[in-house]
């Protein structure tokens, strides 16, 4: 798609943090406290990301996940920006930025998926 049909499609802030790598504010986020089961999607392009089972409260103020669906879900790159090292996370299909993953969440795995709830649209598990 084009810049001006990703305007188009997405509110400004899912283009913010999308499209520009922006970074919504903690606490703030639609899914940061969202307990329900189902599924996260990329606001983006529909993309299955994440799963209520691997959703957890890190208490940093945005969606936490153990993992993605799987690892063909998302590319991680590498991030030096505002003076800190870490590791992006975007949607393997239509490169929206979700967020970061650090090495700080619960084992096994020890990872936590840090993801922006501008970037993602939450499907609730039917009854």
């Amino acid at each position: 798609m084009t810049e001006a049909e990703w305007k188009a499609k997405l509110t400004p802030e899912q283009y913010r943090v999308l499209r520009e790598r922006g970074t919504e504010r903690a606490f703030t986020g639609k899914y940061w406290n969202t307990h329900d089961p189902g599924t996260y999607r990329c606001a983006g392009c529909g993309e299955t990301l994440f799963r209520s089972d691997d959703k957890f409260d890190s208490g940093c103020g945005w969606p936490s996940f153990t993992g993605p669906t799987g690892e063909a879900a998302v590319v991680r790159l590498v991030d030096d920006s505002h003076g800190m090292h870490r590791v992006e996370v975007r949607c393997a299909r239509c490169g929206g930025h979700l967020g970061h993953v650090f090495d700080d969440g619960p084992a096994p795995a020890g990872t936590r998926y840090c993801i922006n709830s501008a970037s993602l649209k939450f499907e609730k598990k039917k009854k």
